[in-house]
């Protein structure tokens, strides 16, 4: 299991690396927000734990870009004691928050326990869905067309993993706003501009598409021609 831990002092850093690496978890370390929330868009993990005072982007507002596209369990590991920082950081999606200076032995019992109670909730997904000659792989966030590999931001392949997984189930673009955005109101341009997108990545046509079909005065499904 992969750990991002986004933590800018060094020394903290090691420990938690040390002692979560004895439980065989792997762990990424990134010492700035911005560098932490590219790894994050970049590959796979099983939790994020997030200092809050980070240089370039601090842990709130990056809390609140990782729970905008994922459910992964969030720890915030911080100084900050205060119940203004603790409701705060709890607002924006962090499942549990822990106070500097912390036991590393309690640290670890937390994240195997939000680990726990995430795959309760979220049981495994196949690894990899097949279609033609599309392959989306589920663990490492990455897509394959015809072999080689496509870049999609990770609302893009939010997107197409949500349509995917239901295939010849058409969608209104509110319904895939809400279930890719996660968020309150509906802006149904972004949705449109987010099909596109994902359409011209995987060089699929509108008008004999193979993937993602307008169904026009309604929304759009996923074909997938072929098996899965």
């Amino acid at each position: 299991m992969a750990i991002l831990l986004i933590e800018d002092d060094r020394s903290i850093a090691t420990i938690v690396k040390e002692y979560l690496e004895r439980e065989s978890f792997k762990v990424v370390w990134q010492a700035d927000g911005e560098s932490g929330y590219h790894a994050f868009c970049e590959g796979a993990y099983q939790l994020v734990l997030i200092d809050l005072m980070l240089p370039k982007m601090d842990g709130f507002a990056l809390c609140e870009k990782i729970r905008a596209s994922s459910e992964v369990p969030i720890i915030v590991v911080s100084a900050k004691q205060t119940d203004f920082d603790k409701v705060q950081s709890f607002g924006l999606g962090a499942d549990d928050y822990v106070t500097k200076p912390f036991s590393p032995l309690e640290l670890t019992a937390r994240v195997k326990a939000q680990i726990r109670r995430y795959e309760r909730s979220y049981p495994q997904q196949e690894d990899r869905l097949q279609f033609i000659d599309v392959e989306i792989d589920i663990k490492g966030r990455r897509v394959f067309a015809r072999g080689e590999q496509i870049s999609l931001t990770a609302k893009e392949f939010e997107l197409l993993l949500f349509l995917a997984n239901h295939p010849g189930r058409v969608f209104t673009k509110e319904e895939l706003y809400a279930a890719v955005w996660n968020g309150d109101g509906f802006d149904s341009r972004t949705v449109t501009v987010h099909v596109k997108n994902v359409r011209h990545k995987l060089k699929d046509g509108t008008k004999h598409p193979k993937y993602i079909e307008t169904v026009w005065g309604v929304g759009y499904k996923f074909i997938g021609l072929g098996n899965r």
